[in-house]
């Protein structure tokens, strides 16, 4: 199973960016995708998760910023930040929880995307 981020980058304080976390290989279906960060010297913390039946969660401090989808052919989940701060700068991770074909549950990482806010 093959986790992948994309869409970190540079940002000025207040702009917005995309990330994506694509899943593929032998999975049936993925159960949840939550996305955490981890900034330096800090512990990683979790920021959101979509789970399979489309219901999500955000940490109180993203509420209203940032947006969880998915995209219902592939999958790929999406997270959308705005107004980002300075303090947002991290390496975010997409965690999956997913379930094997044969029915058993399984839990896999990305290698993370760095996301960098400048004031």
């Amino acid at each position: 199973v093959q986790v992948v981020e994309s869409g970190g980058g540079l940002v000025q304080a207040g702009g917005s960016l995309k990330l994506s976390c694509a899943v593929s290989g032998l999975i049936a279906n993925v159960k949840a995708m939550r996305w955490y960060r981890q900034a330096p010297g800090k512990e990683r913390e979790l920021v959101a998760v979509i789970r399979d039946n489309g219901a999500t969660d955000y940490a109180d401090s993203v509420k209203g910023r940032f947006a969880v989808s998915r995209d219902g052919s592939k999958n790929t989940r999406y997270l959308e930040m705005n107004n980002l701060g300075a303090e947002e700068t991290a390496v975010y991770y997409c965690n999956v929880q997913a379930t094997t074909y044969c029915g058993d549950p399984s839990t896999h990482w990305g290698q993370g995307t760095q996301v960098a806010v400048s004031a």
